[in-house]
């Protein structure tokens, strides 16, 4: 248990060297971080107002980009998700660990109504971890959850549908039914996005399933979902269809749900306003990593992590027909990556048309110019430094006007990013 008396200064460097020290620590802060816990704040905040960043390590030298970060909610419980109706920016719901689905509406987002509570399981990575709007809401009222749950076989992440009234100001969530379900075999690497592509299909990305090293082989294990990023069709056949065009239909080996293979744990992902899929995928031992994923790609895990031989004693580890990351961090900069979107926002000045992402551990954020694609041997995007803010941001979200949020996990805040 990570102690919560200690001065801020003092927590910020027991949890890195924690983590220095043993990769499954980072569920355990998920599982146990108080809820009451001091962000480390350097300089002063006023109230509504996040923490001065701090420009230090690999940040000092690299380009920075000016934010600030603006609180809009508080008094969460260990919140995970954010998401916005389409093409909405004046209501939001937040997802907590623990279970609940909360719509903040009205002004300032002064208005606060949970409207799904679900039996979940807690431990570790578990939980209810995503939430996704059906692309046509505001018409049928249909929605997405992603949670861990308890069925008599074990644990299952289990995707749910459930419709509300969409224009209401209350909403009472009303079961549809189940999708789909993969069991977990422990309880970390449950990943957790659901998102809607531009297709108009379902995304769902499956981590390895746990624990270190990927002991059950999942990653390369097509015929398991786990490992995998999954994309149905839930406008055609009941409970979900298969996409004609999926790249794997004609491989035995790989489930026909099948979208890419080879990730480790990807939490969080978002889609351009082109159409491509940004995924950030959580490393192990090195190296925390960003890729583009399109159709029938292998991202490599658990041949490799990020560009490095897994497990790194291994020698001539396969390249060919492995996809490169587009970015990458080593365990000096954070321990946990968190994805983020795209700054679609015209007014965010030099965010505007940027990928920012994050650090669960360090607090760190950054922005990088999104490349087409990262080809063997070229080199990687560059990257903007955010500044370290003393945060645990577990998710991002983006609001109809495309303004970006972030959630502080261990104080229970919601924060807007604004240029």
């Amino acid at each position: 248990m990570i102690p919560t008396a200690q001065p801020p200064g003092y927590l910020y460097g027991m949890l890195l060297s924690l983590l220095l020290a043993c990769e499954p620590i980072r569920a355990t802060i998920i599982s146990t971080y108080s809820a009451d816990y001091e962000a480390e704040a350097v300089g002063t905040a006023s109230a509504g107002t996040g923490p001065t960043a701090v420009f230090d390590g690999a940040d000092a030298r690299r380009e920075r980009l000016n934010i600030r970060i603006h609180r809009v909610a508080r008094g969460f419980s260990q919140p995970v998700d954010i998401q916005f109706p389409p093409g909405e920016s004046e209501r939001m719901v937040v997802l907590e660990k623990g279970g609940a689905a909360w719509l903040l509406s009205g002004e300032e987002f002064g208005q606060r109504q949970k409207f799904l509570s679900l039996a979940v399981l807690t431990a570790s990575e578990q939980g209810l971890l995503g939430l996704a709007f059906h692309p046509d809401f505001a018409d049928n009222g249909r929605l997405f959850t992603n949670a861990t749950v308890a069925l008599p076989a074990g644990a299952f992440t289990q995707i749910s549908e459930w419709t509300v009234t969409p224009g209401a100001e209350t909403w009472e969530a009303t079961a549809v039914g189940e999708v789909l379900k993969v069991r977990q075999p422990y309880a970390n690497h449950n990943a957790g996005q659901l998102a809607f592509g531009p297709d108009g299909y379902l995304y769902i990305g499956f981590g390895d399933g746990g624990w270190r090293n990927d002991p059950d082989g999942n990653g390369q294990n097509g015929e398991t979902w786990l490992g995998s990023m999954l994309r149905i069709d839930i406008d055609g056949d009941k409970p979900y269809a298969i996409p004609p065009d999926n790249p794997f239909l004609d491989t035995p080996q790989v489930a026909d749900e099948a979208f890419a293979i080879g990730l480790r744990n990807p939490w969080r992902y978002s889609f351009t306003s082109d159409g491509r899929l940004i995924v950030a995928d959580v490393g192990q031992d090195t190296t925390e990593e960003i890729d583009i994923v399109t159709a029938g790609d292998n991202l490599g895990w658990a041949l490799r992590e990020a560009h490095h031989c897994f497990p790194p004693e291994a020698s001539g580890c396969p390249s060919s027909g492995l996809v490169d990351p587009i970015a990458t961090y080593p365990r000096t900069e954070g321990f946990s990556i968190t994805g983020g979107y795209v700054v679609t926002d015209g007014a965010a000045g030099a965010l505007a048309g940027k990928y920012v992402y994050g650090d669960f551990a360090s607090g760190r954020l950054w922005a990088l110019d999104v490349p087409d694609r990262v080809t063997s041997g070229a080199s990687e995007a560059k990257v903007y430094a955010l500044g370290r803010w003393g945060m645990l941001t577990s998710t991002f979200g983006r609001d109809g006007q495309g303004r970006l949020y972030l959630a502080d996990f261990g104080k229970g805040e919601i924060h807007r990013i604004e240029g």
